[in-house]
């Protein structure tokens, strides 16, 4: 029984890489993710059972109108 080496499974991304939004045709970088408004830290987006974003470091949840 032995195990596929990493390379072989194909690679994966560094987690930061996938915060943010390159636009190379403008050469700008966009944040993904929403900022809290009141910690300042970045903010999860949970789609059930209601849209919303929510900050797990000061319990702060932003509930989304009209859906996702």
């Amino acid at each position: 029984m032995s195990k596929a080496p990493a390379q072989e499974k194909g690679k994966r991304l560094p987690r930061a890489a996938t915060w943010y939004e390159y636009d190379y045709q403008r050469g700008t970088i966009r944040f993904k993710n929403k900022l809290c408004s009141r910690c300042g830290s970045v903010m999860a987006f949970h789609r059930e059972p209601a849209p919303r974003w929510h900050c797990g470091k000061c319990d702060f949840t932003h509930f989304v109108k009209g859906g996702a």
